[in-house]
């Protein structure tokens, strides 16, 4: 037996552990088979895989041997395994894909997870998809197309259970039972008016414990949380979070239900959006290593290149006092320890003030609580810092004037951190600018400028260059 087929017998999907797939040994095992041309194999091993777990095989495969890959496991690539692929790695397989190939994937999924598969193809691509699909889900995913990115929209689905207010509990059941044809994922049903207004939601599991002869208006939940279908994504995250939603309601203009959205959907959102925020604070773009190299090229290099300026800028003031540093050579020395740390305590502010504008803890209402608050934090660590800062010169320098200057430097320095970690990303924020992506240039290039200008014009005004 060859050392190929030898590794392929161990990997035998009959033989692995769940905790044994995706390993190493598994992954190598499938790319040989596809490689040696017995697509058999391949597909024995993957067969037993979840979706999620064939949708992981793939980015962990090398970008190049993909569409071999697929070409050798066709018959499984089916709706459930493009919904929980990489959006990148999903795309390079769909631009692999004939229209109709694509259709027939976006026909076995609910709306929402076909308008993501489609929603980032070539306008013509898209219209040839469209094309292929029968009228009705045609009709679903144009309209779903029609609403903004990254909204309720787009994300509801479509496939929903609503009956009227005036059935019995027995006719919901009976209607359930009936109809093929209706959706089998749902955990409530929608009772609705004669105008297709959403009135009330019935639990399943109030339905299974009501008598038949019960009015679905007498045992239905009046208060419930409708979701603007322009809503974006980011707040319908926050009203679930908030209302402990498992499904919610998507009414257009009129008031009328149009969708609705689950709680799998928030969860991957919820991710997602938390993800970029804190790759926008760095300025690293989506971070995802699947992203094309060039374009990760581009997003990181436009925020060096501001950060560059932002560093020439804090040049120029430690310049302005290149005399005194001239002829007092331990300020070059000690003016990094000022900037340096009132950089780590603006970015502390930052990151609070950013999450709390993200999840809606920070509104107009208590934004110069929010100040004041952070305010009090930077004066007393401020204090403290000063104190250890003050102490440390003064024991390894013997400069009580040079401790002096220090300490107060870091006071006012950690203030303005403070400030600048509220203000700034509060100011984006009222200014349409997401503060995630570049409030952390802007705190960063306060703290520096002003550590250094405030330890060196304090040190000139003492004449500690004297």
């Amino acid at each position: 037996m060859s050392e190929t087929e030898l590794t392929q017998h161990d990997a035998e999907p009959q033989q692995l552990d769940e905790d044994d797939r995706l390993k190493p040994e598994f992954v190598r095992a499938v790319l040989d088979a596809v490689e040696n041309g017995d697509p058999e194999t391949a597909r024995a091993l993957v067969e037993p895989l979840h979706p999620a777990d064939i949708a992981d095989l793939f980015e962990l495969t090398p970008g190049e041997r993909r569409a071999d890959l697929a070409k050798a496991i066709t018959d499984l690539l089916d709706g459930d395994v493009f919904a929980e692929m990489n959006d990148y790695v999903r795309e390079d397989l769909i631009d692999a894909l004939e229209p109709h190939e694509v259709a027939d994937i976006a026909s076995e999924l609910d709306t929402d997870d076909a308008v993501a598969i489609i929603e980032d193809m070539e306008e013509d691509d898209q219209r040839a998809v469209l094309r292929a699909l029968d009228p009705d889900d045609r009709a679903a995913i144009e309209e779903a197309l029609s609403y903004p990115e990254e909204s309720a929209g787009r994300l509801m689905q479509r496939e929903l259970i609503a009956v009227p207010e005036h059935w019995t509990v027995g006719d919901a059941i009976d209607y359930l039972r009936g109809h093929e044809e209706l959706t089998t994922d749902f955990w409530e049903i929608f009772v609705v008016d004669p105008a297709h207004k959403p009135v009330g939601t019935c639990q399943l599991s109030w339905i299974l414990r009501t008598p038949r002869t019960v009015s679905i208006g007498d045992v239905m939940k009046r208060e419930q949380t409708l979701i603007p279908v322009d809503m974006d994504q980011e707040e319908v995250a926050l009203r679930f979070q908030k209302y402990a939603l498992i499904s919610a309601a998507v009414v257009d203009s009129g008031g009328r239900l149009v969708g609705m959205i689950t709680v799998d959907d928030i969860v991957h959102i919820i991710s997602e959006e938390a993800g970029e925020d804190i790759l926008r604070l760095s300025g690293a773009g989506e971070g995802d290593i699947n992203e094309p190299i060039a374009m990760t090229v581009r997003t990181r290099i436009t925020w060096l290149v501001v950060n560059l300026g932002t560093a020439m800028l804090a040049a120029s003031v430690v310049g302005a006092f290149q005399g005194e540093i001239g002829r007092f050579a331990l300020l070059a020395v000690l003016m990094p320890i000022v900037s340096g740390m009132g950089g780590n305590a603006g970015t502390q502010t930052l990151a609070v003030v950013v999450r709390a504008l993200a999840t809606n803890q920070l509104t107009s209402s208590n934004t110069l609580r929010m100040i004041m608050r952070e305010f009090t934090i930077a004066a007393a660590n401020g204090a403290m810092l000063a104190t250890l800062i003050g102490v440390g010169t003064f024991l390894i320098f013997g400069r009580a004037d040079l401790a002096i200057v220090i300490a107060l430097a870091m006071v006012i320095n950690n203030l303005i951190a403070g400030l600048s970690g509220v203000l700034v990303p509060v100011g984006l924020e009222r200014a349409g600018v997401d503060p995630a992506v570049s409030s952390a240039v802007f705190v960063t290039m306060m703290t520096d400028v002003m550590g250094f200008f405030s330890f060196l014009g304090l040190a000139t005004l003492w004449g500690l260059g004297g």
